[in-house]
């Protein structure tokens, strides 16, 4: 398991400095676009549907509103607008990227505070537009941020502005989540008219979108990749450029995106990666919820253990995947966490035989969380890696995270078949086995010598 490609030798090597890089301006700036990031997902899912589970609306109808979370799915159709144009005015006054940051962080704005003003019960095709409306805002700014991520921050910096984006994300999903609903529950304490408490929380989610707007304010604009014209052509003149259609260079821009990275070496293989990488922890992680409440824990239990316990094991690994993505090469840290992906899926074959017991299922839940979390800062320094292309970051990074939930959309939709055939020890040492065909990709990978390919472009 070892890689040639090791990153060149350099004074700040070492644990302290490895903490060091979370306080640097660039991934500071990260970190809190991570909150600004997590904060729309729950508006438009979790907590939207305890409102409507509130307001008695049917649950078939509440149901349906999964389906306001397609634009996550699809962001890299329209990705390459972000790649190939400026937002007028925001973008000659900030910059290509940091104009979408404050556009999209505008457009959250109006779009949540929209839905909070809709009633769930006599309106509810206005509150799916208010939904569909966050979702696509929050897609769309989920698209700037990671390009913005990937080309403001060093190499070196990646795995750490990565860690930090997670753990801020995950806060921030905290916040519009549990922290909405508890405000909701705080104004009906105080006597606030039942009609208006909902409003007003999702009035304060929209302030918390201030966090992000100040990070892109407070930020700076990434090196533009250098303009390059056709041997023999004179540079194109401001006039002509302006001229120029712009549905052409959205075209030419998403057929740059996806043609530079499918003329790679062993590009196919890449992709194959991508998909399975995570896939044994998606599998696992698609009953897991399921499996608990099956073998007899409450409701509480699981909120307390699985929310409660899981949120502080997964912001820790987090962390801790910042940390090996630095000190390892990256395929070694690749090795490392698809290895305790696969080894931490067995715990809860241990929680099966244990059956319920509580601190039984604590240490399951903190190893599954911890470990899932550092795989994934790993997995997505590893993606960030791939879109080294300043003019097509946006777009690859898109498509690559498209196709990292197939696993978690797609393939792991038939985990209850499975579940239900094997029972659960069975299903979950299944699940472990899940990760051997993402092992052997990275394997296969390391030997055609793709990761000295990526370390040396980004020298």
């Amino acid at each position: 398991m070892t890689d040639t490609a090791r990153t060149p030798a350099r004074d700040d090597d070492g644990f302290l400095a490895s903490l060091a890089v979370y306080l640097r301006p660039r991934v500071l700036i990260v970190i809190l676009l991570g909150f600004s990031s997590g904060l729309p997902l729950a508006l438009s899912g979790a907590t939207l549907t305890i409102w409507m589970a509130e307001a008695q609306v049917n649950l078939a109808t509440i149901g349906l509103f999964a389906l306001v979370g397609v634009p996550y799915n699809f962001k890299f159709v329209w990705a390459p607008l972000v790649d190939a144009l400026d937002v007028p005015l925001l973008g000659r006054w900030l910059g290509r990227r940091r104009g979408w940051l404050v556009f999209t962080q505008l457009l959250l704005v109006l779009a949540v505070i929209w839905l909070g003003f809709q009633d769930p019960v006599n309106a509810p095709w206005h509150v799916a537009l208010g939904a569909l409306l966050v979702a696509t805002a929050s897609a769309t700014q989920d698209i700037v941020v990671d390009a913005f991520r990937v080309e403001s921050l060093e190499v070196r910096e990646q795995a750490a502005g990565m860690a930090g984006y997670v753990a801020a994300y995950r806060v921030g999903m905290l916040a519009s989540g549990a922290g909405v609903v508890l405000l909701v529950a705080w104004f009906e304490v105080l006597g606030t008219p039942r009609a208006d408490v909902w409003a007003y929380g999702y009035l304060a989610a929209a302030a918390m979108v201030g966090v992000g707007l100040f990070a892109a304010l407070m930020a700076k604009e990434p090196a533009a990749e250098p303009a390059t014209e056709p041997a023999g052509q004179p540079a194109a003149q401001p006039a002509i450029q302006h001229q120029e259609n712009v549905f052409r260079r959205i075209g030419q821009t998403a057929v740059g995106a996806f043609s530079e990275f499918l003329t790679r070496n062993s590009a196919v293989a890449i992709l194959l990666f991508v998909v399975l990488f995570k896939f044994c922890d998606a599998f696992a992680g698609a009953l897991s919820g399921a499996f608990v409440i099956d073998i007899g824990f409450d409701k509480a239990t699981y909120a307390g253990v699985v929310k409660g316990v899981g949120f502080a094991a997964a912001l820790l690994g987090g962390f801790a995947g910042g940390v090996i993505a630095r000190a390892l090469p990256l395929s070694t840290a690749l090795w490392v966490g698809g290895i305790l992906q696969m080894l931490s899926n067995l715990a809860f074959s241990w929680q099966a035989w244990m059956g319920v017991n509580v601190p039984a299922l604590m240490v399951t839940i903190v190893v599954e969380n911890f470990a899932g979390a550092i795989g994934t800062v790993i997995f997505v320094a590893y993606i960030s890696a791939l879109c080294g292309n300043r003019a097509h970051t946006a777009t690859q990074y898109a498509l690559l995270t498209a196709l990292a939930a197939v696993g978690r959309t797609f393939l792991a939709s038939s985990a209850g078949f499975i579940a239900v055939e094997t029972g659960w020890i069975v299903f979950f040492a299944i699940t472990s086995v899940a990760a051997l065909p993402g092992l052997a990709l990275l394997a296969w990978l390391q030997a055609r010598g793709h990761f000295r390919e990526l370390a040396a472009g980004s020298r």
